[in-house]
């Protein structure tokens, strides 16, 4: 009977090593994209506006997206998912991002999105970018993956905390968040009082169509798009860069 749990356990610790060792390399993410949208326009100018706090006072507290990234054969593509409980109501006062399309191929390090930018559409085509991240020994759990925190900055000044999981073997994220030794399952910018967090890791394996390229739009890259933008809200003060920040991502 001794003999019979010794190799029941010396089995168990087996399949536990195992189930450790196993690196996602195909699958589909839902993230949640939570917006406080009291604090986004609280930082506005008019903010101590009658008017304004009580518009404000009607809107909800946070607007709660959901976007779905499928990776595999060294690719991503990052799109809606399900809709939100308010997002159709109040998608107005969020600004841009709300119909992004970002597919990455890492085999030629290029990146493809689709992005509404008020009332044009943009084809975006351009190299991955670059984000200086510095990697921190904080972890926490995010959608039962274990995940290390790492902080950078877009935009030359707006600042990102990630956290990203090694477990799943690409590099990349949500947006065109990417460059860290793993998935990124959780940012936060908080100067856009935003986060996206991973709220389930399935086994779904993506199919070719998945990755097939958007085509319509006005074709540009970053470079571009941001220089046109920077001419179209000049005189917007802070709602201005917010939007251009959300642009960008």
């Amino acid at each position: 009977m001794k003999k019979i749990f010794s190799c029941l356990f010396i089995l168990f610790a087996a399949l536990q090593i195992n189930a450790q060792a196993i690196f996602l390399g195909e699958g589909k993410i839902e993230y949640e994209r939570k917006i406080n949208i009291h604090h986004q326009w609280e930082s506005e100018e008019n903010s101590d506006d009658e008017f304004f706090k009580e518009f404000l006072s009607k809107l909800p507290k946070f607007n709660n997206t959901y976007f779905d990234l499928s990776f595999g054969d060294n690719k991503t593509v990052y799109r809606p998912g399900r809709e939100g409980d308010n997002a159709r109501n109040y998608s107005w006062v969020i600004g841009p991002a709300k119909e992004n399309v970002v597919i990455r191929d890492f085999n030629n390090q290029t990146m493809t999105s689709s992005k509404k930018v008020f009332e044009d559409s943009y084809l975006v085509l351009d190299s991955f970018p670059a984000i200086d991240w510095k990697i921190t020994d904080e972890t926490r759990t995010i959608a039962n993956f274990e995940c290390r925190k790492a902080v950078g900055k877009i935009c030359d000044s707006v600042y990102v905390v990630a956290f990203y999981t090694d477990e799943i073997t690409i590099s990349g994220g949500p947006e065109s968040f990417g460059g860290l030794p793993g998935m990124i399952l959780g940012i936060a910018i908080p100067r856009l009082y935003t986060t996206w967090f991973a709220t389930k890791v399935e086994l779904v394996a993506p199919t070719a169509k998945d990755f097939v390229a958007p085509t319509k739009g006005k074709k540009s890259n970053n470079k571009e798009l941001l220089k046109t933008l920077q001419a179209a809200i000049k005189d917007w003060g802070k709602e201005g860069q917010r939007n251009m920040w959300w642009v960008m991502l």
